[in-house]
């Protein structure tokens, strides 16, 4: 979703709703399931494709350690964001696991925050 579009309440999404045509009601329907089938998609495909990536990278992957990561970070339902200092980034300019695996949990944990600030809903 572009940073620029900016989201509408509920009650003016509703009034939208109702001057569209039916069949601009069932085609806005199908594009949306189209793009929530291609997220789950492509997310699927990203979470299978990870681990052997980050081994490429000479690093050891664990499902294990990453749920179990996730699980211990949750705190009312919130991920605690995890900043990154400049200097614990090693000295050959690769990122070990934990290192690697902060920075995504911080700019998901962004990601959300943003999203959480946006209230209404974006066309």
């Amino acid at each position: 979703m572009s940073h620029e579009a900016l989201p509408i309440d509920r009650a003016r999404f509703a009034e939208a709703l109702e001057s569209l045509p039916l069949d601009t009601l069932h085609s806005k329907v199908a594009e949306l399931r189209n793009n929530m089938n291609h997220l789950r998609y492509s997310n699927e495909q990203m979470i299978a494709k990870t681990p052997s990536e980050v081994e490429k990278r000479g690093m050891r992957w664990s499902e294990a350690e990453v749920e179990d990561r996730q699980v211990s970070e949750m705190v009312n339902g919130d991920s605690a964001p995890t900043t990154i200092t400049q200097s614990s980034q090693p000295q050959s300019g690769r990122l070990t696991d934990e290192q690697l695996r902060a920075q995504l949990d911080a700019t998901l944990a962004q990601d959300t925050q943003d999203d959480q600030e946006d209230e209404g809903l974006h066309l």
